[in-house]
Parts: structure tokens; sequence; C-alpha cells
């Protein structure tokens, strides 16, 4: 008895998609200056910036960059860009 199988070749598993060779770029322009400023405050009797304090900070263009707690005071870092 002569049995012969076919030998069917099994797909290949998908491969992952490549990346994209290159992140997306932001290309800036014009150079940007900022200008910034600082609120000290006590953090026992003061506390941090009331929400009207930073919509008005809003208004004039500040964006919170940054805070430093340190012992008994906060230090609240604002930027916005300088006018030319």
């Amino acid at each position: 008895m002569d049995i012969r199988f076919n030998h069917v070749q099994e797909p290949e598993p998908p491969r992952p998609a490549s990346p994209d060779p290159a992140p997306p770029m932001v290309y800036v322009y014009e150079p940007l200056q900022w200008e910034y400023r600082r609120i000290a405050r006590d953090a026992r009797d003061q506390g941090p910036p009331s929400e009207q304090e930073l919509n008005a900070l809003g208004a004039e263009g500040w964006e919170l960059a940054g805070i430093a707690n340190l012992p008994g005071e906060m230090h609240f870092y604002f930027k916005r860009p300088r006018d030319r």
C-alpha cells in the first residue's frame, strides 16, 4: 500500500508593522524668548495661590511652569512668551 501525503506549507505568521522611521517633528521658526515670574508663599500662613489669583495670572498670559515646595515655603514659577 502506497500512501502519499500532500505537504501543505503553513502560512508565515504576520510580522509586526515596522515603526515610522522618525517621530513626528514640531518646527519652531522663530525662537521664543520667555519671561518668568516667581511667587513665594509662606506654606503655613498663605498657602498656594487661589483659583481667582491663578485665573488673573492666566488672563495676563502666565502659565504655571513649576512648583518648589521648600521647608516652610512654597515657590510657584510662571512663564510667558516675552514681547519683542
